[in-house]
């Protein structure tokens, strides 16, 4: 089934503003690059960059706990580790993430951004080199159908903007749902690169978010078990076959 990537994103912060990409190389094995190498725990959360352990999305700041962080545009170098945060287009912070005081800055703007809705420490921890806060443990790289979020959109009779599912590629010309057909261990071939397919994924109360406004404007959930019978949205897969992967390169479907 023939189709083709529409667009790449990665989220440096678990939680926070997906960046879009042109293109990316992608590894056997390994994870979307720079793609939620950083979250913010609620309280001590027990990580260690040492001896990684999938924690729950709950142990974060997440949309699906904190809608307002949508508000909150953030945009991260690599290169230099410095995180810029804008809040309405204007820039309220720049803080080097590789730094302890750079990240306590950062924190420290959070909590006073959430202020009352926040009632615990807040502290930006790293995943260390191989570890990724994605929200299921087998969930390496995440792809989203658009005919399927077009079908959720004729559903809630509106807008359903595909960032609201936070993944890491966007596929236009797969029919609805068609991604869900696809058996575990599957091969999708993305241009240069095979992923084999983990499962789909199931979504949460995060896709009741606007993530341009930061308010839960949309009940997708229960719009998807009326009239779909389920809760299901994309797919996870892993890299078998490495390779450079651009906007425009076909994706094919089992």
């Amino acid at each position: 089934m023939a189709g083709r990537v529409a667009s790449l994103h990665r989220h440096p912060i678990k939680g926070f503003t997906p960046e879009r990409l042109s293109q990316v190389r992608l590894e056997a094995g390994a994870c979307f690059p720079v793609d939620r190498i950083f979250a913010v725990e609620r309280g001590r959360c027990g990580f260690d960059p040492a001896a990684p352990q999938h924690l729950s999305k709950w142990r974060f700041a997440v949309l699906a706990n904190h809608a307002r962080l949508a508000q909150a545009v953030t945009s991260y170098d690599e290169d230099t580790g410095v995180l810029t945060v804008r809040l309405d287009g204007e820039p309220v912070l720049r803080a080097d993430l590789c730094d302890p005081a750079g990240r306590g800055a950062f924190t420290t703007w959070l909590t006073r951004f959430l202020g009352e809705h926040e009632d615990e420490t807040l502290a930006l921890i790293d995943s260390g080199p191989a570890h990724r806060f994605t929200d299921d443990k087998e969930g390496a790289i995440s792809i989203i159908n658009l005919q399927s979020v077009r079908a959720l959109e004729a559903s809630l009779g509106g807008a359903v903007d595909p960032l609201r599912m936070r993944a890491n590629i966007y596929v236009e010309g797969w029919p609805a749902w068609a991604e869900l057909n696809a058996p575990p261990g599957a091969v999708v071939r993305l241009g240069d690169v095979a992923c084999e397919v983990v499962k789909p994924i199931p979504r949460c109360i995060a896709v009741h978010v606007d993530p341009v406004t930061g308010v839960r404007d949309l009940d997708v959930l229960g719009a998807m078990r009326r009239d779909f019978g389920h809760v299901n949205c994309g797919l996870y897969v892993r890299v078998r076959q490495g390779g450079r992967l651009a906007e425009g390169d076909a994706a094919l479907l089992p």
